[in-house]
């Protein structure tokens, strides 16, 4: 069994001349890049086809923030949804939503 990631083993974690996963368990992982930036992956499979869906960048994010994100994705993937179709979905909805108020303040005006 793997271990899984600590905020230790993450903050020692350092840049090397080629990117490197540090993985946590059921599909997520950090990617360390060469620049010594850190950021959180999640791997899926849904309908047959292998994807990868960005949790957000260290420390930004915390490995408990991290953790509770995948879980999110996890469920969805159970469920048969597209964890990367709905965040795209949402992030129109707040788009659409923004264009709305702001249609309305200037027509206001």
């Amino acid at each position: 069994m793997l271990d899984k990631l600590t905020d230790t083993k993450i903050s020692a974690a350092k840049a090397k001349p080629a990117a490197y996963k540090l993985t946590d368990g059921g599909g997520m992982y950090l990617l360390v890049t060469p620049k010594a930036q850190k950021w959180w992956r999640f791997d899926y499979r849904i309908n047959g086809r292998r994807k990868t869906m960005a949790l957000g960048v260290y420390p930004e994010v915390s490995l408990k923030a991290a953790r509770e994100r995948r879980r999110e994705a996890r469920e969805l993937v159970a469920r048969g949804e597209d964890p990367s179709d709905v965040r795209k979905a949402r992030k129109a909805e707040r788009v659409h939503t923004l264009e709305s108020v702001a249609g309305e303040w200037i027509a206001e005006m």
